[in-house]
């Protein structure tokens, strides 16, 4: 076996609830989070030493030193067996849509597949979203991240994904909130017949760190405007990447290529969200 591939979608916040802190400093999350069909891809091989390389649309920028989260999972899997790890980076960094950490969870799992090794049990020692990128199904997060509980009764829905090239550092949103107790989703989930459905319950549902992040970065209200036409929009994560539920993959489609064409220069994915 000498190459193993691994895929590392993006990661979906439908709703994000903080209800409150930690004394370590992790916030308190209630979310339902799923994964597009859209995302980076991890390819491992042997190597006698730990090195990495990184191409893609979003390659520029990403640091292939230590520092990368992507050689801290592999470090913490084995601190001293050597590989050689290819990221191919499709999706933007900094966008609220779990990408260091879909490609940290993809690599624990090629790396684990090519070492013989379970997942480590400690992945939250690389960023409260690693878990729940281990297993990228849809699940209702708790906890500071590691809580997971598998999420039934959600459709494919067809998504579309905007962001405008422009980061939010997730402490600087959570920094920004106004408050950090805030009431959770209700107890029940329930079973959607269709993505209109699901649409209409989230509307319901918040993303706590949709007010700080757009104080951040006030172009994510340009990007919700955009997609105006979607059943849902809403901002992922701490931002700036934004989502826009749609009734059928042809109509995401259509509006993927109406925002493509009147902002060329942001980054738009038409992609289905996986239950």
């Amino acid at each position: 076996m000498t190459k193993i591939n691994d895929f590392a979608p993006a990661k979906i916040n439908l709703t994000l609830h903080v209800l409150g802190q930690r004394p370590d400093g992790y916030h308190l999350l209630d979310s339902l989070v799923v994964f597009a069909d859209f995302g980076d891809r991890i390819e491992v091989s042997p190597n006698s030493e730990l090195a990495l390389s990184v191409e893609g649309p979003f390659a520029d920028g990403v640091p292939t030193g230590e520092e990368n989260l992507v050689l801290k999972a592999a470090r913490l899997l084995d601190p001293v067996r050597g590989a050689s790890i290819h990221l191919y980076k499709e999706l933007p960094s900094a966008a609220g849509i779990g990408g260091g950490s879909s490609d940290a969870a993809a690599t624990l799992r090629a790396l684990g597949e090519m070492w013989g090794m379970p997942l480590p049990g400690n992945a939250m020692t690389l960023g409260a979203d690693v878990p729940m990128c281990l297993d990228p199904k849809a699940a209702r997060i708790s906890g500071a991240g590691e809580g997971r509980m598998p999420v039934e009764g959600l459709p494919a829905m067809p998504a579309v994904l905007v962001n405008p090239r422009v980061g939010v550092p997730t402490p600087a949103a959570f920094k920004g909130l106004a408050t950090k107790n805030n009431a959770p989703m209700p107890d029940v989930i329930p079973d959607f017949v269709d993505v209109t459905a699901a649409a209409d319950w989230l509307a319901g549902q918040r993303n706590d760190l949709s007010a700080p992040a757009r104080e951040i970065a006030p172009v994510i209200d340009d990007v919700l405007a955009v997609l105006d036409d979607a059943l849902l929009a809403r901002m992922s994560g701490s931002g700036a990447t934004c989502f826009g539920l749609y009734p059928d993959t042809e109509t995401a489609q259509q509006a993927a290529l109406r925002i493509a064409a009147k902002r060329p220069d942001w980054w738009v994915a038409p992609v289905t969200l996986n239950p």
